[in-house]
């Protein structure tokens, strides 16, 4: 019995969902190397839509890769699967993928190569949970740890200040009372410090709203304290759904990166860019999200110190004499806070601080 048009065409929709629903990057391509089809995962690993990449050459969207091609001709040839770990691909921004890529013909009735399967793993894909999964629990000891201390300290400081009212009402001499002022004043400053490294508490309040929304409002912050010289840039992408989280806490978290972003090219002339991409099938830690936000804070500043990469979301650690050391560990802490992650890369002249949110419906 043969397949009605309709039937087939719920199979194929059925066979596309089913493979956007992968992690792994899979493109099939014809005897002329050229890609017929590619899933969402193949779209996250090359950055290009499946409108572009139909009928795109696979010497174009790999170039400098002759390996992988002469390998990939290989099994047209010799109508046999086969798979090349550690192979390193040069997309056409020149960015270099180290990835396992298995290739395997697709066999018509008369048995007859009629287009390619290749799926393709990065490596690095594990790599970067692994690396997430260290950060979440860094975040969750650093937290602990400055909670504890948080609160150790605000209780003497309590008597400290008291003692020192007490002790002022007895004075009097004003320029005695200078000693108590300046007392209760450092008191106060140090507590305003143990409540930020107390952070938000209490239960989240999410909301539906436009990630672009926030974006523009801590814009709009930046341009009223930058200074001259200082130019900000937009790169939103519109097709981005709205987030189901606690905007309040997510403004903090990226008003925090911005700033330091902000700061970091306050002493010449410089650039910070907002920029916004949507991710399907992405991994935050390790749990897996139907589609995720990417938010990014880009500066053309000096970049993270080298001796600090390491430990730089863990509290009192700055690559600034005047800062604190705690508004990167508490926009980590908000951030995770609404099941998504903060990560960097950062070399001198490009640094990017990216905020991963899951785009969640709302309950």
């Amino acid at each position: 019995m043969h397949m009605t048009g309709r039937k087939r065409m719920f199979k194929e929709q059925e066979a596309g969902a089913v493979l956007n629903q992968l992690t792994t990057a899979v493109l099939q391509v014809d005897l002329q190397l050229c890609v017929m089809q590619a899933n969402s995962s193949a779209e996250n690993l090359v950055a290009t839509s499946v409108a572009k990449l139909r009928g795109l050459p696979l010497a174009k969207l790999f170039p400098q890769s002759d390996l992988f091609l002469r390998g990939v001709s290989a099994a047209v040839l010799s109508q046999r699967s086969f798979t090349e770990r550690d192979l390193w691909l040069a997309r056409p921004n020149q960015e270099m993928l180290r990835v396992d890529c298995t290739t395997s013909p697709c066999l018509n009735e008369q048995g007859r190569v009629q287009a390619l399967i290749l799926e393709i793993t990065s490596t690095e894909r594990q790599q970067r949970i692994q690396a997430e999964e260290n950060k979440l629990m860094q975040n969750q000891i650093s937290t602990t740890l400055m909670r504890g201390l948080a609160h150790e300290v605000k209780n003497p400081l309590g008597g400290i200040r008291g003692a020192a009212q007490l002790l002022q009402r007895e004075l009097t001499h004003e320029h005695q009372k200078e000693y108590t002022q300046i007392i209760i004043g450092e008191a106060d400053r140090l507590r305003t410090l143990v409540d930020r490294m107390l952070g938000p508490r209490g239960q989240l309040r999410p909301t539906t709203f436009s990630i672009h929304e926030v974006l523009e409002h801590v814009r709009q912050i930046l341009e009223v304290e930058a200074l001259p010289g200082v130019t900000i840039h937009r790169d939103y992408d519109p097709s981005l759904p709205e987030l189901f989280a606690d905007r309040d806490l997510l403004v903090q978290a990226i008003l925090n990166l911005a700033r330091n972003a902000m700061q970091s090219v306050q002493s010449r002339s410089g650039n910070v860019t907002l920029r916004t991409r949507a991710h399907r099938q992405f991994t935050i830690g390790t749990v897996l999200h139907r589609l995720a936000a990417r938010i990014e804070i880009i500066d053309d500043g000096p970049g993270v110190p080298a001796d600090i990469a390491e430990s730089i979301f863990f509290p009192m650690v700055s690559g600034r004499a005047e800062g604190s050391g705690l508004g990167l560990p508490i926009a980590q802490s908000l951030v995770n806070r609404q099941g998504g992650l903060i990560d960097f890369t950062s070399v001198p002249g490009h640094t990017v601080f990216f905020v991963w949110l899951p785009i969640r419906n709302v309950p």
